[in-house]
């Protein structure tokens, strides 16, 4: 079969274009935000002839919702059903969970579940931190990895190559804080590698401090656990404990994954 287009121009082989389309839709509405019939026509590149009918079915099957006007287009109810499905199947959660509760509690402090989907992170799941912490990390988020302590840390897991290839060559700051410079990422990234951990300082959220470490739950995800906290209440003592205990899960998960590799 060839290659076709999809709405947002990328092009895979043997897709089929009103599929490719829906998923489209659900895509740019969770990155991006609600929009009119006329806003996501252009957003997608979809004649808005053809993008009427297809909003129109969405919204009849509950996978897409409009406001009180009918004009603004968001996410349907249908959308939390599929996703709470997809989470209560999902067995690294299952599997981490207890893990997480382990750091959890010996830190009090704001722990995060991710994995490596292409050159992002997504949160997959979350544990509050005892202190009141704002954070724009909710379950479901997707950031860019080369920003994370998460996504750094399972970066720094893969080839040199494969890094290359999913640290973009213009690097776009999440905060004033953010390393921008390619390079310089990079190197960070392979001390990661070299140190078992990663970190970063304000750099995907202002006042946040965060240390990552990625963890062999599954043969087929590349999944890791990270710790935030306030840089307010930071200090040498606490930061060691918090990246001693991220050592200590990952080198006895290790353990446990390369024992289930052998037998």
């Amino acid at each position: 079969m060839g290659t076709e287009k999809t709405g947002n121009g990328s092009a895979t082989a043997g897709e089929v274009k009103s599929a490719a389309r829906v998923l489209d839709v659900l895509d740019d509405i969770a990155a991006r935000g609600p929009g009119t019939q006329l806003q996501l026509a252009k957003r997608l590149g979809i004649p808005k002839s053809s993008l009427h009918a297809l909003l129109r079915t969405m919204c009849a099957r509950g996978w897409l919702d409009t406001d009180q006007t009918g004009s603004v287009y968001r996410l349907g109810i249908h959308t939390l059903t599929v996703s709470s499905a997809y989470l209560d199947g999902d067995p690294v959660l299952s599997r981490a969970a207890s893990v997480m509760d382990e750091i959890a509690a010996a830190t009090e402090e704001t722990v995060h579940l991710g994995r490596l989907e292409g050159s992002d992170v997504i949160y997959t799941a979350k544990r509050e931190s005892k202190h009141p912490l704002r954070m724009h990390s909710a379950v479901g988020r997707r950031l860019p990895a080369y920003a994370t302590s998460l996504g750094r840390a399972m970066l720094a897991e893969q080839t040199e190559a494969v890094r290359d290839a999913l640290v973009p060559q213009h690097i776009e700051p999440l905060t004033p804080h953010s390393t921008t410079d390619r390079g310089t990422l990079l190197a960070i990234i392979e001390k990661a590698q070299q140190v078992g951990y990663a970190e970063e300082s304000e750099e995907s959220c202002l006042g946040v401090r965060c240390f990552g470490v990625a963890l062999p739950f599954s043969r087929t995800s590349v999944d890791a656990l990270s710790v935030a906290v306030p840089i307010s209440r930071l200090d040498k003592a606490r930061e060691d404990f918090i990246i001693e205990s991220l050592l200590s899960v990952k080198a006895r998960l290790s353990v446990l994954h390369d024992n289930s590799m052998v037998r």
